[in-house]
């Protein structure tokens, strides 16, 4: 992120519930120090990925295109597995987030790829009224 241009305010692990990540995105959107909110983790199908229902429920606008676009590249790199990639992208209050696989790959394929050369132009839309 720093070679991109942008500051991480922070990093926190937390396990996959509900109310600790429905706390953080709260936290999130009150705050005037930050953009961009990406979560990692909790995006599969099994009953304790809560990710994208939780963080779903905050979003005023979802930008389809994002999890589709990463669908699409993860299916040229790894084939049909990536159907199960429940990626997320969307605004908040002025505030863009997204939810990304748990995966270092899935993640560096993500940031690389779809948000790092778009970021700056999602916030600035973001924040239009």
């Amino acid at each position: 992120m720093l070679e991109a241009g942008h500051r991480v305010e922070g990093r926190k692990l937390m396990s996959d519930s509900k109310s600790m990540i429905r706390n953080l995105v709260r936290k999130t959107l009150s705050s005037r120090a930050i953009d961009v909110l990406i979560i990692t983790g909790g995006t599969g199908i099994s009953r304790r990925d809560v990710t994208i229902e939780t963080v779903a429920s905050f979003l005023d606008k979802e930008v389809p295109g994002f999890g589709e676009l990463f669908r699409k590249i993860s299916y040229d790199e790894i084939g049909s597995a990536a159907m199960l990639s429940r990626a997320l992208g969307g605004c908040a209050r002025g505030k863009l987030i997204f939810c990304l696989p748990g995966s270092p790959n899935a993640v560096e394929t993500a940031m690389k790829r779809l948000i790092l050369p778009e970021i700056g132009h999602m916030i600035k839309v973001s924040r239009e009224s």
